[in-house]
């Protein structure tokens, strides 16, 4: 198992509220959001990680390569145009099935590798990570069967919402030239096309988690680590 970090946004609403530093190198209880999702994604599995992010913030690409971290590390970066092309552009560093995450998701200590572990054993294209924690500025609400398939995303209030981390077979990327067709930019876009294409995708629940999104989630993100659950 691979995995891919998606850090190529520009992290406006946190620079409105103040924060200087770009989103992947904010510190939250004490490591910053992308040395935490690396280290989470070794934990869970991960012989190797691969993290797309933006030119404009070239420290955090710096950051990156001037540290060792427990697996191996590629970084490209990109001025992504939006997070279905952030996805694509790891293409060629995701070939085998992969964990897949959002710098910006922070859950609790080994919910990754837990997710990760119960995606692994399913069948189908792969698995979403959901939470009930409703609280993201745009919620991508979620439709679950019975048996815990996706039957629908975006289509009306759920109790579920994902989380920001995803497992998928490598043949998803099969999907890229009619996702361009389409002209699919948001990777929730995507998501609900795979399913209308009939594609198998499990939801599983991974607990509390926080989308660190503006500076006050930067404190709920610390207490969701410190307890197993994030400040409301």
């Amino acid at each position: 198992m691979k995995a891919g970090i998606l850090a190529a946004g520009l992290g406006s609403r946190l620079t409105q509220g103040g924060i200087t530093v770009p989103k992947p190198l904010v510190e939250v209880a004490g490591d910053t959001l992308i040395g935490r999702v690396i280290r989470e994604a070794a934990a869970a599995g991960a012989t190797s990680v691969a993290v797309i992010t933006t030119p404009v913030h070239p420290e955090v690409a710096a950051c990156l390569r001037r540290h060792s971290w427990p697996v191996p590390l590629s970084v490209l970066e990109w001025n992504s145009p939006h997070s279905l092309a952030s996805l694509l552009a790891l293409r060629p560093y995701l070939d085998e099935p992969f964990l897949l995450s959002t710098v910006d998701a922070v859950l609790a200590p080994g919910a990754l590798a837990a997710f990760a572990a119960q995606a692994r054993r399913r069948d189908g294209l792969g698995a979403l990570g959901l939470t009930r924690q409703i609280d993201d500025d745009k919620p991508l609400y979620v439709a679950l069967g019975e048996d815990g398939r996706i039957q629908s995303l975006g289509k009306g209030r759920s109790p579920w919402i994902t989380a920001g981390c995803y497992f998928f077979a490598p043949r998803v990327f099969d999907y890229e030239a009619a996702a361009r067709k389409r002209g699919l930019g948001a990777l929730r876009q995507f998501l609900a096309f795979l399913v209308e294409a009939g594609e198998t995708l499990w939801g599983l629940d991974v607990g509390p988690a926080v989308d660190v999104d503006h500076p006050e989630d930067i404190a709920r993100a610390a207490a969701l680590l410190a307890g197993g659950r994030a400040q409301a």
